[in-house]
């Protein structure tokens, strides 16, 4: 089989199951976490706030992302593979071509910053290039087949991952924070989750078995809004939005 070929089937894999496999950087993040001395003081709140500040905008670039879509863009699903009735082109696809894989990147850019191991976080942002650019080949061979020129034609002016330009285009749709909340509660959760997690571990380091107290406050907080908006989205239709997917 040709190499282009070979990395665009394993393309196909990474895509189906993008969103369990950036879960496997938790585990090296805590044990160096806990087992090393960190590069960085992690007590100094500007550095605290820095790794969160960076965590935020890539689920800020999400967040604007996914209040935009329409109704009929390509799937979430893992069996079916690729799915897309409509083509994004405008909002933050106006930027980039992969602006939800960007949002990723930044996301637990953060988390890896705060774990204080500088081989590490270089390791996993290289990791990561080439995890998504996989994927994106993948994609973007499915896109270019099922919209031919329309595709090629807004692909050549927006670079795959860092923009070339900040000019807004409208997507001719309203900003759905429910899509937003039904959508992102999971993700959001887990980067509470993890600062907390590395926090206490760094607590631990020092014999202590507790949270900071800003971190035990944002957890809680985290905590109860994740459960709140599960049972909105499992049990009720109060973040359904009429003409919205809960898609990609």
């Amino acid at each position: 089989m040709p190499i282009v070929e070979e990395l665009e089937n394993r393309g196909q894999w990474l895509f189906r199951w993008r969103s369990f496999i950036p879960l496997i950087v938790i585990p090296p993040a805590f044990y160096v976490t806990y087992a090393f001395e960190p590069a960085v003081d992690p007590w100094n709140p500007i550095w605290l706030l820095t790794c969160v500040a960076i965590s935020l905008l890539g689920q800020i670039i999400r967040a604007f992302t996914i209040g935009y879509v329409p109704k009929g863009t390509s799937g979430r699903n893992t069996s079916e593979g690729q799915v897309a009735l409509t083509l994004n082109t405008k909002g933050m696809y106006g930027f980039v071509r992969h602006p939800l894989y960007l949002g990723n990147f930044f996301m637990w850019l953060g988390i890896l910053m705060y774990s204080g191991s500088i081989i590490l976080t270089i390791a996993v942002s290289l990791f990561y290039w080439i995890y998504y650019t996989m994927i994106a080949m993948a994609e973007e061979r499915y896109l270019r087949g099922k919209f031919g020129y329309a595709y090629v034609e807004w692909a050549e002016g927006r670079p795959p991952f860092i923009p070339c330009t900040l000019k807004w285009q409208s997507p001719g749709v309203f900003f759905s924070l429910k899509n937003v909340l039904k959508r992102e509660y999971n993700g959001a959760y887990v980067l509470f989750v993890s600062f907390a997690a590395l926090d206490f571990l760094y607590h631990l380091r020092e014999g202590q078995q507790m949270l900071s107290p800003y971190m035990r406050a944002a957890l809680t907080i985290g905590s109860v809004a994740f459960l709140v908006l599960r049972f909105m989205k499992k049990r009720t239709k109060l973040l359904d939005v009429e003409g919205r997917d809960y898609t990609k």
